[in-house]
């Protein structure tokens, strides 16, 4: 079994979202949220919520709003630069409307299986190492899940009010496409936080990071 395989979904037409009824949106944390919009990382690790579907994480959509949430981040799961960004809140805490500030591209879907390949990638996300580790053990018999997003920035930013089918422990959930009114199409307007080159720059150093795990032969 090799460490990691990848899915280059880089080929998927986009250069805008689509407008369907409901616009597919990928809840994360607020802080990782920020550190795509900062340029700080293009990868998320995940490994599927408590309410995922089918018991696991599956990719539903290329192109995505990024939703963020606040309920579960702890600075103690992240690394002391993105820890000092966040204020610990309440279980079931939701701020009554949620800023909408980027959407992006899953250009790159990594699977992880081995741990060599999760710790040749710790430069490269927000937790802090013993957090990936844990993560890597929740639920051993799935892979954890590297995903490479070209994140674009909302123009302008979307405020929306809270809707309680939004919350839950799940990675997807749907806003509706009313809630832009008629400013959408030109929401998503591409509006790159990297060019072309640093992003290619970035996925690669991904790519060889996991290469550089895998057994020789």
């Amino acid at each position: 079994m090799t460490p990691a395989t990848a899915t280059d979904m880089s080929s998927t037409p986009p250069a805008a979202i689509a407008a369907p009824p409901m616009t597919p949106a990928l809840k994360e944390w607020a802080v990782a949220v920020e550190a795509l919009i900062q340029g700080s990382t293009v990868l998320l690790l995940r490994k599927g919520g408590i309410r995922e579907q089918g018991g696991s994480f599956v990719v539903e959509q290329s192109q995505v709003l990024l939703y963020p949430t606040y309920e579960h981040q702890q600075p103690a799961l992240l690394k002391p630069t993105y820890a000092q960004q966040v204020t610990p809140v309440a279980s079931g805490w939701h701020p009554p409307s949620v800023q909408l500030r980027a959407w992006a591209d899953i250009t790159h879907v990594f699977q992880i299986t081995q741990a060599e390949a999760l710790a040749t990638l710790l430069p490269l996300h927000i937790w802090n190492q013993q957090f990936a580790a844990e993560r890597w053990r929740w639920k051993p018999r799935q892979p954890l899940y590297g995903l490479a997003l070209r994140v674009h920035l909302l123009t302008p930013p979307q405020e929306i009010p809270y809707r309680s089918e939004y919350g839950g422990c799940k990675s997807w959930i749907g806003v509706p496409l009313a809630e832009f009114g008629s400013k959408f199409s030109s929401c998503f307007e591409p509006a790159p936080v990297l060019n072309d080159l640093e992003y290619s720059q970035r996925v690669h150093q991904i790519q060889q990071a996991l290469q550089s795990a895998q057994p020789s032969s």
